[in-house]
């Protein structure tokens, strides 16, 4: 394949994973990531730690004879290529309600058919679903992710920005899964090295993004009020992975591994009948301040 190095992109993600569990062992502070080799990948995950109640960080390269349907859908054209498919994809959930869960994944697509190009493309990015919203925090986030993208276009994070505000959007609930982040797929534009460079760039910059905001949020007091409500939000995020979520049903359709792909749901969760939360509550600020889309980068 002319100028697609594999093997390159390989080794960047398997040291992405390594360098990502290192950092966030850190910032725990308590307990260490677990491996799990199940051949096609490695999963690493964090469980009962002083940060961290539960958190994986994963690794997988899979190969297949056919595109499954929820990467072909919208790439009609790729049916009935074989492809491979590989990336580090991770979820953290914190103890700590005042501690925003986050979502990273970056990864490589290859589909190739006899007597034609191979077709190959890049995606990921990162998103943060805070329960108790900080302006700082969010701020500071968005800012990472723009530094992220400069070197590669003014327009750069804009699109993106935009492309995660619409993805992580829950058109059952009528309202965003947290406050955005980047999102980007299908990217091939300006050729291998390119793409590769900046999925580099964003897959680094993740916990630039994530580990200052734990350390500023993880020793807040917190009561069982604010207990209750992270969990009652966390339903929000299962219902997102598991009706919305198209790498969710990539992994499950291409034959990935369960326990791998669905250990990005928290390990307790509530749902309560229409509840509502009282009025000018910081509860009842998370939907009305943080989760509708905004410009974060904006003076105050």
């Amino acid at each position: 394949m002319k100028n697609v190095d594999i093997g390159a992109v390989k080794q960047f993600l398997l040291s992405l994973q390594d360098r990502i569990c290192i950092e966030l062992s850190a910032v725990d502070g308590a307990a260490q990531f677990v491996e799990d080799d199940w051949g096609r990948g490695r999963s690493r995950v964090i469980t009962d730690g002083a940060v961290f109640e539960k958190g994986g960080v994963n690794f997988s390269h899979v190969q297949g004879d056919a595109m499954p349907g929820s990467a072909s859908a919208h790439r009609p054209e790729l049916a009935g290529r074989s492809y491979q498919a590989m990336g580090v994809s991770l979820v953290m959930h914190p103890q700590n309600p005042y501690v925003p869960t986050s979502h990273a994944n970056v990864r490589f697509f290859v589909a190739e058919k006899p007597g034609e190009e191979p077709v190959w493309w890049f995606g990921g990015g990162y998103d943060l679903t805070p329960y108790y919203g900080f302006e700082e925090d969010c701020r500071h986030w968005h800012q990472v992710a723009k530094s992220a993208c400069e070197p590669f276009g003014d327009e750069v994070y804009p699109k993106f920005k935009k492309w995660c505000d619409e993805y992580f959007y829950m058109g059952h609930r009528d309202e965003a899964r947290g406050v955005g982040g980047l999102f980007f797929d299908d990217l091939n534009a300006g050729g291998f090295e390119r793409c590769f460079d900046f999925m580099q760039a964003v897959g680094n910059s993740y916990t630039k993004a994530y580990v200052p905001i734990v350390e500023r949020r993880k020793s807040t007091p917190w009561k069982d009020r604010q207990r209750q409500f992270q969990l009652y939000r966390r339903g929000r995020y299962v219902e997102f992975n598991l009706v919305h979520d198209r790498g969710t049903l990539f992994g499950l359709q291409s034959g990935g591994r369960t326990e791998s792909i669905l250990m990005s749901l928290p390990p307790l969760v509530r749902w309560e009948y229409n509840w509502q939360p009282e009025e000018g509550s910081p509860e009842a600020a998370l939907s009305s301040q943080f989760l509708p889309v905004r410009d974060w980068l904006l003076p105050k």
